[in-house]
């Protein structure tokens, strides 16, 4: 009889996730079967972080760990343990939205807005590893993304607008 309750006690451990939130130290419990996703949205209140196929196809639970772009819906929690993770919600300043938010809304790339967190995460990502993207890779990268609205072309738009915009600060800076 011990052998079994051992057995329950150990499946309802709860375990303590330190990590950083969109550069904020935060902490939670939660038990070691929990995805990320749910964690994020549930216990930490990142809402932004959004559940669709919960089977890794559709990216709308895209956030990065690390600073790369990774479906929430596949990892566990308690992988990000003493790791950094950022979400939609840390995209923007403290002046107001990222310059790729701000082209999105110029470009009208969302429409119901329920992938539109975990693209700008992968574009975000990826902007940064290819600063001067053509529209090949940009669809390319997109393909990982599901999303019935916009039919990806404001959204193309809006990432060839960030990184030519992007190109220019850059060139002015050295200039």
């Amino acid at each position: 009889m011990s052998n079994l309750f051992e057995h329950e006690f150990k499946r309802d451990t709860r375990a303590r996730i330190e990590l950083v939130l969109n550069g904020e130290k935060r902490s939670g419990w939660c038990e070691p079967r929990t995805l990320l996703s749910d964690f994020l949205r549930h216990e930490l209140g990142a809402t932004g972080t959004h559940v669709g196929c919960e089977h890794g196809v559709c990216g709308a639970c895209t956030v990065q760990v690390d600073g790369v772009a990774g479906r929430a819906c596949l990892m566990l929690a308690v992988q990000v343990q003493e790791r950094r993770v950022d979400t939609v919600e840390g995209l923007a300043g403290s002046d107001g939205m990222s310059d790729l938010q701000q082209a999105f809304q110029r470009h009208f790339a969302l429409q119901c807005g329920f992938c539109t967190a975990g693209i700008l995460m992968s574009c975000e990502d990826f902007l940064k590893r290819m600063p001067e993207p053509s529209e090949a890779q940009v669809r390319d990268m997109l393909s990982g993304h599901l999303c019935r609205c916009t039919g990806y072309t404001p959204i193309v738009a809006a990432v060839l607008d960030t990184a030519a915009r992007r190109l220019a600060t850059r060139e002015a800076a050295h200039a």
